[in-house]
């Protein structure tokens, strides 16, 4: 029996893919959470094999907690499962740890499947993921500037782009507001842009913020 928390805002959702999962004699779904911080709690408090995990969520993201969910539980199968298409945060995601990264568009069975996969404690990788990865090999050098962001770097750039401020990000993140503009000065010379406003014109440009 392969046992599974579900992480999303939306109840409509969890309620849909815990429906799906009851056809299978194999899957069972052992606890749900509706944001970042719950699902730091679930995983703490619930033993489970596979987190499927949204990344859109109020306060915590599922990209903020991504690498405290890791530490905490470094053998535990961690599949997002986002609005986002692949090519805006799957090669980010996997190197912070994630083990597979699935369109909420894919068939349904496909993340039936991609959760077996992960629970033997092997990465699910779509062939739209496998492409990206075989382009990142090609391209050496001219990668997306973002993917050149550290995992902490990545996190800051996306608030800052949304228009949080440096004193909301200290508390989401736990960070004092000092670091906050650390990592901001960093990401803003990696990156090559001038003001917060650059950012957004980035993300959005990007496909990384709706």
């Amino acid at each position: 029996m392969i046992k599974i928390g579900i992480v999303d805002d939306h109840a409509i959702v969890r309620s849909g893919l815990k429906q799906f999962f009851s056809d299978h004699v194999d899957l069972r779904v052992v606890g749900e959470a509706a944001s970042g911080r719950e699902a730091i709690d679930l995983v703490r408090n619930t033993e489970m094999d596979v987190l499927l995990m949204d990344l859109s969520m109020p306060g915590q993201t599922g990209i903020d907690v991504l690498a405290m969910i890791r530490a905490k539980a470094p053998d535990l199968g961690i599949l997002i499962l986002s609005g986002y298409p692949e090519e805006h945060y799957a090669m980010n995601l996997i190197r912070q740890g994630a083990s597979g990264y699935l369109n909420k568009e894919c068939d349904p069975m496909e993340i039936v499947n991609a959760i077996r996969t992960v629970s033997m404690g092997r990465r699910y990788i779509t062939p739209a993921v496998a492409e990206l990865l075989a382009q990142q090999i090609n391209r050496k050098g001219d990668a997306p500037a973002h993917e050149q962001l550290s995992e902490r770097e990545f996190q800051v750039f996306l608030k800052l782009a949304k228009g949080e401020t440096a004193g909301d990000i200290a508390n989401t993140l736990s960070l004092s507001v000092k670091t906050v503009s650390t990592y901001r000065t960093r990401l803003m010379e990696k990156l090559n842009l001038a003001s917060n406003s650059d950012l957004t014109y980035y993300a959005l440009k990007n496909k990384l913020i709706d």
